[in-house]
């Protein structure tokens, strides 16, 4: 039995995309060991292979990444492996200093464009250290995957490789619906889930709601400007109209998601990263069979245009917005994303993984 050493920095709990892929992985027969980061938090990691969670001395900044890369390169140096598979550009320096010092074969799974990413638009100097590393390695690499088209095409182009897409689809399941713990009744409800960190639209989101009469805005997650977002909510009086949930496990969500009447996902145009961005979250709606409005930008606009499955804002307005919700909530898009989702789904986006693997 063959075994990959999955590497991550995350804290694992939430990251759908690397579960899915070791849950593949565990059916193909593989072993595997997943490794991460453990964060002081209260959630309990089940998964039916082995993980290990490391406990970091730094959390963030510099140092994080020194002390991640460190320990990452020694613990993969004396682990037992067939194949290294490394997620996102942080973790891929130790893994391929192993694959080559051992022979070992590397796949790289690139969840977004790490060196483009809005954290480091004002940070020169960090980011060509990131942007350097990656000019040095990808063209070395014979198996990498990604999540959308457009990195597809920025990575070829750019380093003249083959890079395999597998989107962060959902797996197909039917799940009892939950309802949220506050009363939405004769309401609308717009639900966003995921970080709450700027170029999210969710200053707009909040803008908006002041437009707007028995609509709900549900926000699921927390990030840099949650403290806040919230406290534009209190000074604006939109308490009964904004309603934060904070950090849920995707297991728990998946039973409240459905309950609401539109999704959004309106990530502004920072940098590369979000321009070529395809959020989990906007898939996760399709899922849950509510439309969408999401950012004019190329991956989330070809999706919505080509399933039909809700609006694009144009004009990021507050006014231009509430119309656009109005307009969603008068059209009956079901039978669209029920088609959606049968397509949409990790059960036939799986196969691109595997056809890689075995190849």
């Amino acid at each position: 039995m063959k075994r990959i050493v999955v590497s991550v920095s995350n804290d694992l709990v939430t990251d759908q995309r690397v579960a899915k892929i070791c849950r593949t992985l565990s059916e193909l027969d593989y072993e595997i060991l997943l490794i991460g980061r453990k964060n002081y938090s209260p959630y309990v990691l089940n998964r039916t292979y082995k993980t290990k969670r490391m406990i970091m001395l730094f959390n963030r900044g510099f140092l994080f990444y020194a002390e991640l890369n460190i320990r990452l390169f020694f613990l993969l140096l004396f682990t037992k492996k067939d194949i290294l598979f490394s997620n996102d550009l942080d973790t891929l320096l130790p893994n391929y200093l192993v694959s080559k010092i051992q022979g070992k074969e590397l796949i790289f799974d690139s969840h977004e464009l790490f060196s483009e990413i809005p954290e480091l638009t004002h940070r020169k100097f960090v980011k060509s250290v990131w942007q350097r590393l990656e000019k040095w390695i990808l063209p070395k690499l014979e198996k990498v995957i990604t999540v959308s088209d457009s990195i597809k095409e920025h990575y070829e182009n750019l380093y003249n490789i083959h890079v395999t897409v597998v989107r962060n689809l959902p797996f197909t399941q039917t799940t009892d619906q939950v309802s949220f713990p506050f009363s939405t009744k004769g309401k609308t409800v717009i639900i966003y889930q995921g970080s709450v960190n700027i170029g999210r639209g969710l200053e707009l989101m909040v803008e908006t709601m002041k437009l707007l009469e028995n609509h709900l805005l549900v926000i699921v997650g927390v990030g840099d400007i949650t403290e806040s977002l919230e406290t534009k909510v209190l000074s604006s009086g939109l308490e009964d109209k904004v309603k934060f949930m904070g950090k849920i496990l995707p297991k728990d969500l998946k039973h409240l998601t459905p309950n609401a009447n539109i999704g959004i996902s309106l990530e502004e145009d920072l940098g590369l990263n979000y321009r070529y961005a395809l959020p989990n979250k906007v898939f996760d709606y399709i899922h849950a069979e509510i439309p969408v409005i999401v950012s004019n930008l190329p991956e989330m606009s070809k999706l919505v245009c080509s399933y039909q499955i809700g609006e694009i804002i144009n004009n990021r307005t507050p006014k231009e917005l509430a119309k656009l919700i109005l307009r969603v909530e008068k059209k009956d898009y079901s039978e669209a994303l029920k088609s959606a989702k049968k397509e949409l789904n990790w059960s036939l986006e799986k196969t691109k993984l595997i056809a890689l693997l075995n190849s």
